[in-house]
């Protein structure tokens, strides 16, 4: 048995599904639109609505050399995939053999395994070996298979269309109102608290050093006002991104500085919620200057987080 037909095996819904397929990085407000439309479908004729993702981007497989870093982890895009009202999500491991698959064997396993009656896609979408499986094919064989094929037009935000890409160049400009624009809601880093070297404890700013992913995203370096998860809790928080220029630095780190906390938080794990971008990141002279401008940071930072919602 191929590794997708066990994958597939794991998910026996009750009846007959609306699927959606793809990455969906950054569940932005486009695949929001989509995921939408297929539930309100599949809740029209008594179906199960469904998504098919994948754990890693087809482009590691097909692309190797393209470095592509992601908006979310599979597990956070099935979290707020499962919120919007999905009744399940399929992630799927991409690889060289599932890009060999003909686009006819893929969408049989999705009638045998995810009992499949329609399929909502994008205008740009393709599936199977050499992305054979275009709109016009997928048509062609849900005649002769016997399901249906929607497709919807891209949604447009702020005048341009939502894409992950487009949200990815927004994140590396550090325009964080634009992020919040495609995504519809702030942009976050996940990650567990390392050991750093202690400068911000000797400056009188504890911070914890945030141990991201290699493969995420990162927004531009600068300072940040953010709120920072942990367990329960919300914390206001300032977050420096960068090199720490004034120090000598030469690894890129993220640094959170929690507002009104007291505690060790080595070796748990912090989700970051990055709100506005509060300045870039600079040199200063002395370690006099860095603290004033600190404090300036924790003002404007606390401002910011009291005007926007939590």
């Amino acid at each position: 048995m191929m590794q997708v037909e066990e994958e597939l095996a794991r998910f026996k819904p009750e009846r007959d599904t609306v699927l959606t397929i793809g990455v969906f990085d950054g569940v932005h407000l486009g695949h929001q639109h989509l995921i939408r439309y297929v539930i309100r479908q599949a809740l029209a004729k008594d179906y199960l609505a469904g998504v098919v993702t994948f754990r890693n981007h087809p482009l590691d497989v097909l692309a190797p050399h393209q470095k592509r870093l992601r908006l979310t982890a599979v597990e956070e895009r099935t979290r707020l995939m499962l919120a919007l009202g999905m009744n399940f999500v399929v992630p799927l491991t991409f690889t060289p053999e599932l890009a060999r698959l003909p686009a006819r064997d893929f969408v049989i396993l999705l009638q045998e395994k995810l009992n499949m009656k329609g399929l909502v896609i994008g205008p740009d979408f393709a599936l199977g070996r050499q992305r054979e499986g275009n709109v016009f094919l997928l048509r062609q064989l849900g005649k002769e298979l016997g399901f249906w094929v929607e497709v919807m037009a891209p949604m447009m935000v702020g005048g341009e269309i939502a894409s992950s890409t487009r949200t990815r160049e927004a994140l590396a400009q550090g325009d964080m109102p634009k992020v919040r624009q495609l995504l519809g809601r702030n942009y976050t880093l996940k990650g567990s608290v390392g050991h750093g070297d202690e400068r911000g404890r000797e400056l009188g700013f504890p911070t914890a050093n945030l141990e991201v992913n290699s493969g995420q995203a990162i927004p531009a370096d600068g300072v940040y006002a953010t709120r920072a998860h942990l367990g329960n809790e919300v914390y206001p928080a300032v977050t420096n991104i960068g090199m720490r220029p004034t120090f000598g630095g030469t690894k890129r780190t993220v640094e959170i500085y929690l507002l009104d906390f007291q505690g060790s938080l080595y070796g748990q794990d912090l989700r970051v919620e990055l709100v506005d971008r509060l300045r870039p990141e600079k040199r200063f002279a002395n370690a006099q200057e860095l603290t004033a401008q600190i404090s300036n940071d924790i003002e404007e930072a606390r401002a910011i987080l009291g005007r926007s919602e939590p």
